[in-house]
C-alpha cells in the first residue's frame, strides 16, 4: 500500500512539474522565413492572393497525402478563403486585408486552437526578384495550446520547416510557369494594313534587343506629347535579318488612324498597303520568338507557300510587359506577307 501512495506521490509530483513548466512556456508564439524568389512581386502575389494555388507548393499538402482541401466561392483577394482536414483537425485561413503587389495579411483558425495571424511582405529588387518574407504569430495563447507546442517540439520547429519547403516550391513552379509557352500557327490571313509611325535602324544581331528596347519608347513618347492616337498595338517590320553578316535591320511602329505629318526628322510616317499573311502567334517569353518564326517558315515550305519577294515581316506586341509582368502571359503576333 505504501508503494502505491508513493507512486501516486510522485506521479502527483511529475504533474505539477509538468504543469508549472507549461504555465511558464510563453503566452505568444512567431515564426518568420524569407527567400528570394525568382519572379516579379506581381507575379508572386498572384499566386499567392487565390488559395486555389497553394495545393501546388504547400509543404503541408506535400507531406500528407491523405489532406482533404475544401474550397468556397470566393479563394481569392480579401475575404477569400479556404479550409483543410487532417488528422490533427480542420483548419480554416482568410484574406482579411492585402496591398497589391505588397502586403497580404491573413487569419488562421485550426481545430480549438486560438486565431493565429498570417503575413506576407513582398519586396521587389531591380533585378526582377522578390524578397518574400512569410510570417505567423499567435497571443494570448491558452494552456492547453502552450501544451501542444511544448509536447511537439515548438511552434518553431512545427511551422519552421514547412514555411522553408513551401517557399522553396513557391520558387520553382513559379519560375516553371513563367516559361511556359506555346506557338500556333493560325494560317492565312488578311492583315488591313494602315498608316503608323516608326523610326528605323540598322545594328548588330547581339545589339537587336537593346536597339528595340531604345527605339520603341521613343516612339510611344512622341504619340503621348502629340496627342495621337494609336490604332492599335506596336509592332517590328523587318527590312534585313542576316545571320551569316550578323546584322538586322528594323523598323519600330505604332500604328495611327491617320495619316501623320511628323515635325521630328528620327519619326517617320508610313503607310502599310493590306496584304496576304501567314499568321503565328506565340503565347510566352519573347526568348522563344525564333522558334515561333522557324514554325513560320516550315509552315510555308511544307504547305507550298511562298513568301512575297521584300514584302512584310511584322512582329505585332500584344501586351505590354509593365503591366503584364508574366512572360508566359506574353502574345506576340507574326505576319509574312505571301503570294
Amino acid at each position: 500500500m505504501k508503494v502505491l501512495k508513493y507512486i501516486l506521490f510522485l506521479l502527483l509530483i511529475v504533474f505539477i512539474g509538468l504543469a508549472i513548466y507549461i504555465a511558464v512556456q510563453p503566452n505568444s508564439f512567431e515564426v518568420q522565413r524569407s527567400k528570394t524568389i525568382n519572379a516579379p512581386a506581381s507575379v508572386v502575389y498572384e499566386n499567392i492572393i487565390d488559395f486555389k494555388n497553394w495545393e501546388t507548393w504547400s509543404s503541408w499538402v506535400e507531406s500528407d497525402p491523405e489532406m482533404t482541401l475544401s474550397y468556397p466561392e470566393q479563394t481569392r483577394g480579401i475575404n477569400g478563403s479556404y479550409s483543410w482536414e487532417d488528422a490533427d483537425g480542420v483548419g480554416v485561413m482568410k484574406t482579411i486585408d492585402a496591398k497589391t503587389n505588397s502586403t497580404i495579411i491573413q487569419e488562421m483558425q485550426f481545430a480549438e486552437f486560438p486565431k493565429s495571424d498570417v503575413r506576407w511582405d513582398l519586396k521587389p529588387n531591380p533585378n526582377g526578384t522578390t524578397d518574400v518574407t512569410w510570417s505567423i504569430q499567435g497571443k494570448d495563447l491558452p494552456f492547453g495550446f502552450k501544451a501542444y507546442a511544448a509536447f511537439t517540439g515548438g511552434m518553431e520547429k512545427q511551422i519552421g520547416p514547412h514555411y522553408e519547403r513551401s517557399l522553396e516550391k513557391l520558387d520553382s513552379i513559379l519560375m516553371v510557369d513563367m516559361k511556359k509557352y506555346t506557338v500556333n500557327v493560325e494560317g492565312i490571313t488578311q492583315h488591313s494594313g494602315g498608316f503608323y509611325l516608326y523610326n528605323t535602324t540598322s545594328c548588330k544581331l547581339s545589339d537587336f534587343k537593346q536597339k528595340m528596347q531604345e527605339m520603341m519608347p521613343k516612339i510611344g513618347g512622341y504619340a503621348l506629347a502629340n496627342n495621337i492616337t494609336m490604332a492599335g498595338k506596336p509592332f517590328v517590320i523587318y527590312h534585313k535579318w542576316d545571320e551569316e553578316n550578323n546584322a538586322v535591320m528594323f523598323s519600330c511602329c505604332i500604328p495611327t488612324t491617320s495619316k501623320i505629318i511628323s515635325n521630328d526628322p528620327e519619326v517617320i510616317t508610313g503607310q502599310l498597303e493590306p496584304f496576304k499573311a501567314l499568321k503565328t502567334v506565340l503565347t510566352g517569353d519573347y526568348e522563344n520568338l525564333k522558334e515561333a518564326w522557324d514554325t513560320s517558315m516550315t509552315y510555308i515550305e511544307e504547305n507550298n507557300l511562298e513568301l512575297v519577294e521584300n514584302g512584310p515581316m511584322i512582329e505585332s506586341y500584344l501586351t505590354d510587359p509593365t503591366s503584364v509582368p508574366n512572360p508566359a502571359q506574353w502574345i506576340t503576333e507574326i505576319y509574312l506577307a505571301i503570294k
